[in-house]
C-alpha cells in the first residue's frame, strides 16, 4: 500500500482529506520527484475558494466549510506524501539544469466525476531541494494575479489551469520588483497534469531513455488513453500535443492575452496554460507588447508566442527522439501552423458574432479586422465588447449603421479603412437571414466579455486589499469575469 493510499484511511471529516487520491505519479518511482514537507505558517485567512471546481471532485459547496480549506490547503493536515517534481527547461533560450518545484509541490491527485485525473499543486508553500537560495514563498499579490488570469481566461474559453483556493499566511516577504516588505499567501492550483516538457527534458539531459519511455507511457495512459491501444501511440501522442498547444496559443491569441514566460518548463504535456507570472492583456493589438518587464529583447512578446509554442515543440523532440521517430515528430510539427490558424480563424469569427463564415467577404474582413485594430489603437477589448453593446439589426441595412452609436467611431475620426471595414461587415450579415441575426447578437454577447482584465483594473482591486484590506473589489471583479459584465 502506498503513502497515497494509507493517507485516505482517515478519521478525519474534512472532505478534501477524504477524497480518493491517486497514486498514479508517485507510483513511478522516485526517480522523477523528492518528498517534502510543507512550510509552517504564523496565520491562515481563505482569501479565495473556488466553488465552481468542488461539484467536479463530487463535493457540495454547501457541505465544505472555510476552515476545510484551510486545514487542507494551508496548514497541509492529514497529507503525506508531498512531491516535488523534478524538470529542467529552456529559459529564454538558455538551457538550466537547476531548475524543479521550488516553492511548490504535487498535494496530490483526484479522479473527477468525469473520469479525468486532476492535479492539485500548491505555489507558495516554502522550500524545496530546488528552491535555489530562493525563500519558497508566493507573495499575496502573486496569488491575487494568478487567480484573476485563471479565471478570466476560463471564462473566455482558453484551456487553463484554476485556482482552487487562495490563502494569505501572514508572512512579510521581500521582493525587489515591488513594495517590501509585501504580504504572502500559498495558493493551491487544479490542473490537468504536473508533468511539462521540462520534464523530459531532465530525463535527456541524464541520458535515462528507460525513465522518459517510463514516463511517457504514463502520460500516455492518463492523459491520451485513447491512444494506448494504437500501434503507432507514441507518434500519435506527439501529434495531438501538436494540435493542443497550437490551438491552446491561438486562443491567447484571439483572448488578447500575454504569458510573459513560454520556457520549456512552463509548458505543459497536456498543452493546457499555467503558472501566470507576469503575464498581461494587450490594451491595444500591438505585435511586440510584452508582459515581462524583464524580457528585454521581447523574446515572449505578444505576437511571438505562436512561434515560441511551436519551438518549444520542436525542443521536445530531443528527448523523446530515443522514443519516436524524428522524421515522424517533424511531420506532426509541420501541421502546427494548420492547427494554429484554423482555431484562431474559428475563435475570431465567434468574437465577431458569426458561428462560421464562408462568404466571400471573409478573406477580406477577417485580416482587415487586425489591420484596423492595429492601425488604429483602438482598445483591443472595448472594440469588441462595444459591437456586442451596440450591435442592432439594422446593421443589415446599412453600413452607416455599423458601430454607428459605440465609443469607438470617435476614436478613429474619419478612417477610410474603417468605412471599409463597417461596408465588408454589413456585406457579411447579409450573408445571414434576418432571423439569425439574433444568434449573431446573441454570439457577440458571449464571446465579448465588457470587463478585460488589463493592468490598471488589476491595481484597482489591489489598492484597496492594500490600504484597508478591502477584498470586496476583487470578488466583485470575479463575479464580472464570470457573468461577462
Amino acid at each position: 500500500m502506498t503513502l497515497a493510499e494509507t493517507s485516505n484511511q482517515t478519521n478525519s471529516r474534512n472532505p478534501f482529506v477524504n477524497l480518493k487520491y491517486e497514486p498514479a505519479l508517485e507510483s513511478l518511482g522516485n526517480d522523477y520527484y523528492d518528498e517534502v514537507a510543507a512550510a509552517e505558517f504564523p496565520q491562515h485567512i481563505l482569501r479565495w475558494r473556488n466553488d465552481a471546481l468542488l461539484p467536479r471532485l463530487g463535493l457540495n459547496p454547501q457541505t465544505v466549510t472555510d476552515e476545510d480549506f484551510i486545514t487542507a490547503f494551508g496548514k497541509f493536515a492529514e497529507r503525506q506524501p508531498l512531491l516535488a517534481l523534478r524538470y529542467h527547461g529552456y529559459q529564454f533560450g538558455e538551457y538550466n539544469s537547476g531548475l524543479g518545484d521550488g516553492r511548490g509541490f504535487l498535494y496530490g491527485q483526484v479522479r473527477g466525476i468525469d473520469g479525468e485525473l486532476y492535479d492539485f499543486g500548491t505555489k507558495g508553500s516554502g522550500r524545496t531541494p530546488y528552491s535555489r537560495g530562493g525563500d519558497g514563498m508566493l507573495t499575496l499579490k502573486g496569488g491575487v494575479r494568478e487567480v484573476l488570469a485563471a479565471e478570466a481566461l476560463h471564462y473566455m474559453g482558453v484551456r487553463t489551469s484554476r485556482c482552487l483556493t487562495m490563502i494569505e499566511t501572514g508572512l512579510s516577504l521581500w521582493r525587489g520588483d515591488e513594495p517590501s516588505p509585501t504580504r504572502s499567501s500559498v495558493m493551491v492550483r487544479m490542473s490537468s497534469s504536473h508533468i511539462r516538457f521540462g520534464t523530459f527534458e531532465r530525463l535527456h539531459y541524464l541520458r535515462r531513455p528507460d525513465l522518459s519511455r517510463k514516463l511517457l507511457n504514463h502520460v500516455i495512459e492518463q492523459y491520451y488513453a485513447h491512444l494506448i491501444t494504437e500501434v503507432d501511440k507514441y507518434a500519435l501522442f506527439y501529434a495531438e500535443l501538436v494540435k493542443r498547444v497550437a490551438e491552446l496559443v491561438a486562443q491567447w491569441m484571439v483572448a488578447g492575452f500575454c504569458h510573459g514566460v513560454l520556457n520549456t518548463d512552463n509548458m505543459s504535456i497536456t498543452g493546457e496554460s499555467f503558472d501566470y507570472g507576469p503575464y498581461a492583456f494587450i490594451p491595444t493589438y500591438d505585435p511586440y507588447f510584452t508582459a515581462a518587464y524583464f524580457d528585454y529583447y521581447r523574446r515572449y512578446c505578444y505576437s511571438h508566442q505562436p512561434g515560441i509554442c511551436k519551438l518549444n515543440l520542436e525542443m521536445l523532440q530531443e528527448p523523446l527522439k530515443e522514443i519516436i521517430d524524428k522524421g515522424v515528430m517533424e511531420q506532426g510539427l509541420a501541421k502546427f501552423d494548420e492547427y494554429y490558424r484554423a482555431e484562431y480563424r474559428a475563435l475570431m469569427l465567434k468574437r465577431l458574432g458569426f458561428e462560421d463564415l464562408q462568404a466571400p467577404e471573409l478573406d477580406e474582413l477577417f485580416p482587415l479586422t487586425i489591420e484596423f485594430l492595429q492601425d488604429s489603437r483602438v482598445p483591443y477589448h472595448q472594440f469588441f465588447a462595444e459591437m456586442a453593446r451596440t450591435f442592432a439589426a439594422n446593421w443589415r441595412d446599412d453600413p452607416a449603421f455599423v458601430l454607428h452609436d459605440s465609443d469607438i467611431v470617435p476614436a478613429t475620426g474619419a478612417s477610410a479603412m474603417f468605412d471599409n471595414w463597417c461596408i465588408l461587415y454589413h456585406k457579411a450579415l447579409n450573408n445571414f437571414d434576418i432571423d439569425r441575426i439574433d444568434v449573431i447578437a446573441q454570439n457577440l454577447r458571449r464571446y465579448n466579455p465588457k470587463t478585460a482584465l488589463l493592468r490598471p483594473v488589476i491595481e484597482s482591486i489591489w489598492e484597496p486589499i492594500t490600504q484597508d484590506d478591502n477584498w470586496q473589489p476583487f470578488y466583485q471583479l470575479i463575479e464580472k469575469i464570470k457573468s461577462g459584465d
